[in-house]
């Protein structure tokens, strides 16, 4: 049975709405599907209480202690007003997770309050919203700087090495989809100068901390002049510069990019500094990100994003590939 087959998604509804009482839903409730990528995630419609959000976890992705932990920094954001983005909602039983059994694996079960908006076009108005958004990042990075982290807090690390190098998350950029030889060969140029870059760039305190790390449109609720941000299933350590890599994810090629990296940059600074070497090392991060997302497409075919933008979006990396080690290689 296939990860995003119609029968697993019944399934794991299914098991969403067996759980959907743990946070007080009534028997009328209705479960429904509202997308699906590495979780399944369902809207909770109940008439006799507030609509919901219940994402279904994939295993093998986030152990146990990596959820709590995103959600306690969700929690922690929210307590200190840093942004909008939906509640985590506890148990009757105060716990900040569910679970249900499907074939022998235990899935585990989080629920959010339900935030209205909708996901911003790539037009030209984007670029008052990459200006909010870069002012958005900059709270986020300047909370996670001086925040204690709880014991146990664990989360992922978004390094060269889990990226495109020898321990990847998402999967081998080497399984691209239409990857030629010739193909091949750039990337693996491309992975060498990214390395080196990276490296010389370096990891330290001021650079390098708890990000995001997916701030890309699918992620923002737009609502008046509301920028709402919601998924935080991929936060973890990175480069603060790689949150804007993030933001233009799958929009890369377009002629719109120069303006809205203007316009997140000026909303940075509104709030906090920003180095101009760490503008200047953009580039870099959008071409690790590019990347990464191709390895993504590949290890998750069965998608509905990856089954849309297929060799294509591999063409696309080596188009910027090409540019960019004509001018960094």
């Amino acid at each position: 049975m296939g990860l995003y087959s119609d029968a697993m998604v019944e399934a794991l509804r299914r098991g969403a709405a067996s759980v959907a009482a743990d946070w007080g839903a009534s028997p009328q409730a209705t479960v429904a599907l509202l997308n699906i990528s590495e979780n399944a995630t369902f809207r909770v419609d109940d008439p006799a209480g507030p609509t919901r959000v219940l994402r279904v976890y994939r295993p093998g992705y986030h152990s146990l202690a990596e959820i709590e932990s995103e959600l306690r920094w969700i929690e922690a954001l929210r307590a200190d007003e840093v942004v909008d983005t939906p509640a985590p909602l506890r148990t009757r039983a105060g716990e900040r997770l569910a679970r249900f059994d499907h074939r022998g694996e235990t899935r585990h079960v989080a629920a959010f309050a339900f935030m209205t908006g909708v996901e911003p076009r790539p037009d030209a108005a984007l670029v008052a919203g990459f200006e909010a958004l870069g002012a958005i990042s900059a709270r986020l990075h300047a909370q996670s700087r001086r925040w204690t982290r709880p014991a146990g807090f664990t989360r992922k690390r978004w390094t060269f090495e889990t990226t495109l190098g020898a321990a990847p998350h998402w999967g081998d950029w080497r399984a691209a989809m239409g990857l030629t030889s010739a193909g091949r060969a750039t990337i693996e140029r491309l992975c060498a100068v990214l390395e080196a870059r990276l490296a010389a760039f370096g990891d330290g305190p001021d650079r390098f901390g708890l990000v995001h790390a997916d701030l890309r449109l699918a992620n923002l609720l737009q609502d008046g002049d509301r920028l709402g941000v919601i998924d935080f299933d991929d936060c973890g350590f990175s480069w603060f510069a790689y949150d804007f890599a993030a933001a233009i994810s799958f929009i890369e090629e377009d002629p719109l990019i120069p303006a809205l990296q203007d316009a997140w940059v000026a909303g940075y600074r509104r709030v906090a500094p920003l180095a101009q070497a760490d503008v200047a090392e953009f580039d870099s991060f959008i071409l690790l990100r590019r990347t990464l997302l191709t390895a993504w497409l590949a290890s998750h075919a069965e998608t509905p994003t990856a089954q849309a933008l297929g060799a294509a979006y591999t063409e696309g990396t080596l188009r910027l590939a090409d540019a960019y080690l004509i001018q960094r290689g």
